[in-house]
């Protein structure tokens, strides 16, 4: 095998945002090839795949992989449900020919894993050599934020030191977007319960696919 690709599917476009958690956590737990990244994006369907079954099935269509990742936030149900209910999809849409997939539970919006590293924040801000103090949450807390992603898009606000007119200008989903670009290491999150369930599964499926 000389590359490995993966596809994520997601609730929404703004979740493309794991796609760099993802290849960082496929590097550090063993692959050492190029990766090729996929977000499965189905905007552009005449018809629009209705529930999570279909939106697999059209996924693994348009963007064959050999690792499927699909998003689900908890929100307010416990991380295995999520999982379960994910699992069972996969399992009605392709039966006995799985393909190798993993799920990705955030236990908030995917935003709540932004919100750790405040250089990437000033650099997708625009304003990277900003010195503002920057109000970030504990890592441990994160998961416990209502609305994440209004956090983040606050944080982004003062980064940026915009006012006025200027500050209309900044665009907070494309920057929000660039956040988990800028980001290097994704290390601390793995003091959060949903994240480590991630990097289990994840090395789970490295350490099969080098044995076979």
């Amino acid at each position: 095998m000389d590359r490995l690709s993966f596809t994520l599917v997601s609730e929404g476009s703004s979740d493309r945002a794991l796609i760099p958690h993802l290849t960082w956590l496929l590097e550090q737990n063993g692959i050492q090839i190029p990766i090729d990244s996929e977000w499965a994006d189905l905007r552009f369907l005449p018809e629009k795949p209705q529930g999570l079954i279909e939106k697999i099935k059209v996924s693994c269509e348009l963007y064959p992989c050999q690792i499927l990742f699909v998003h689900r936030d908890a929100d307010r149900e416990p991380v295995v449900n999520r999982k379960n209910e994910i699992e069972n999809a996969v399992a009605e849409a392709f039966g006995e020919n799985s393909p190798i997939f993993i799920c990705v539970v955030p236990v908030r919006m995917q935003e709540a894993w932004l919100l750790f590293d405040a250089s990437a924040i000033r650099r997708a801000a625009g304003n990277p050599r900003g010195n503002i103090r920057l109000k970030l949450p504990g890592i441990k807390s994160i998961e416990k934020i209502a609305n994440p992603k209004a956090l983040l898009h606050s944080l982004l606000k003062n980064a940026s030191e915009l006012q006025g007119r200027h500050l209309s200008r900044l665009n907070f989903s494309h920057s929000a977007s660039q956040v988990s670009q800028n980001i290097i290491d994704f290390s601390p999150l793995r003091r959060l319960s949903a994240f480590q369930l991630l990097e289990n599964d994840i090395r789970r499926v490295v350490n099969q696919m080098n044995s076979d």
